[in-house]
């Protein structure tokens, strides 16, 4: 199961936003992310709050569940206004998981047409939708283009049949051309979502994952290290002793195959763990994340955030079951179990916690006092790029990883931040 949510304050029953929040907002994208927790089948690795339906009671079911996410939508839209907030058109839509598409795409398209109703969208929206590989159709992926979906993220993971058995992923990975195909000829943008470092994966399984990402023709690809989270399954499966981890120089070494061959591919990264073969073709949804925009998230367990970097803003989670979720926006009460107000302290170390993480870099003047003195020994170490750190690239004194610092930007943040 996923983990608890974040301790905080009470949230009001009514949803109701503090008048900081709209300070500077017309500055700031505004998004939102849908959650949809249901799957057919629980990986072991994962944490997300997902249900499979022999986990769920009643009130909680798939069926009835667009129908209360777009409650929630409705309560979105008055307290936002009730804030003072500036009318925003939805700059990006992101539906999660779980797998989104185990729902029919009329319940998908629904809720699209209720966000589009409470905020409208920006001309060039992004909207995105992940799938599981054996989640969709031909018929069902031109569905989701024909109600405004622009793009669809498909959890590929790998090309070998062992790793995704031990992954516990139900799809063929034959599969994954013909999906890529199906979407494009819907005319939908498409992202293919890998994992690295799994227990019996060796390179050459890794190199061939990649030259099968590669020989689908996809303008942007997500690669991330396997982290085996307390909890889940495959956590008692290395406890006890049943898979065995691989080695941080596997991880590494696997990380600069990804680079070297994703490159080489007409891909550059845009993040630590993303690449897109153009700016345009980054993720703007998880980019508006890292930049601290402003987001509503729906559904169970979901996580919101607005304000801006002077302080004042708000974040804010849902209650996780899906049930207790369903049941408070039947009795008309908001679904948020806790917030937080970020001070400007806490507001500028996630800024730099993110930023440093982006190809952009982050301005060096963003940094305190005492992290600015720390850039000379990380860039002598290989770590950031000094051309960068002395401004001398032509776009201003900022910090920016070096290859090296992106197989070690955990311990860059952890120097760069007090």
């Amino acid at each position: 199961m996923s983990p608890a949510l974040p301790l905080g304050d009470a949230a009001p029953d009514d949803g109701g936003l503090p008048a900081s929040v709209a300070e500077g907002a017309a500055g700031r994208a505004f998004g939102l992310y849908l959650h949809v927790p249901f799957c057919t089948v629980r990986c072991g690795y994962c944490d997300f709050n997902t249900y499979t339906s022999a986990e769920l009671g009643g009130g909680a079911n798939q069926a009835s569940y667009a129908d209360t996410a777009l409650r929630e939508i409705e309560l979105a839209a008055r307290v936002l206004e009730g804030a003072g907030l500036p009318e925003r058109p939805l700059a990006t839509v992101f539906v999660g998981g779980g797998t989104p598409t185990v729902l029919p795409p009329g319940d998908l398209a629904r809720m699209l047409d209720g966000a589009r109703s409470a905020w409208g969208l920006a001309p060039g929206a992004e909207v995105t939708t992940e799938a599981n590989p054996d989640s969709v159709t031909p018929e069902s992926l031109a569905q989701l283009a024909e109600a405004g979906f622009t793009r669809v993220s498909f959890g590929m993971q790998s090309a070998r049949p062992h790793v995704l058995a031990t992954l516990e992923r139900t799809h063929d990975p034959r599969r994954i051309p013909d999906v890529v195909r199906w979407a494009r000829a819907a005319g939908l943008a498409v992202s293919l979502d890998l994992i690295y470092g799994t227990p019996g994966e060796s390179p050459d399984d890794w190199r061939a994952s990649l030259d099968a990402v590669l020989a689908t023709g996809v303008d942007h690809v997500s690669a991330y290290a396997l982290v085996v989270e307390q909890g889940t399954k495959m956590a008692v499966q290395v406890r006890r002793g049943d898979l065995a981890l691989p080695t941080e120089e596997d991880q590494a070494a696997k990380y600069e195959i990804a680079d070297e061959l994703l490159s080489a591919g007409g891909l550059q990264w845009y993040e630590v763990s993303n690449w897109g073969r153009t700016p345009a073709q980054a993720c703007q949804h998880n980019l508006a994340y890292w930049r601290g925009d402003d987001w509503w998230g729906i559904g169970p367990g979901a996580h919101s955030h607005i304000g801006g970097d002077a302080g004042g803003g708000l974040r804010w989670w849902n209650v996780k079951h899906p049930r207790a979720y369903a049941e408070r926006l039947e009795a008309g009460l908001s679904p948020a179990a806790g917030r937080e107000t970020l001070d400007l302290a806490t507001t500028r170390l996630e800024r730099v916690m993110l930023g440093v993480r982006l190809a952009d870099g982050l301005a060096l003047d963003l940094l305190s006092t005492r992290a600015r003195r720390e850039v000379a020994g990380l860039v002598a170490d290989g770590l950031l790029d000094g051309r960068a750190a002395l401004g001398a690239d032509g776009h201003g004194a900022r910090v920016l990883l070096t290859l090296r610092g992106r197989l070690l930007a955990d311990a860059v943040v952890r120097a760069l931040t007090d």
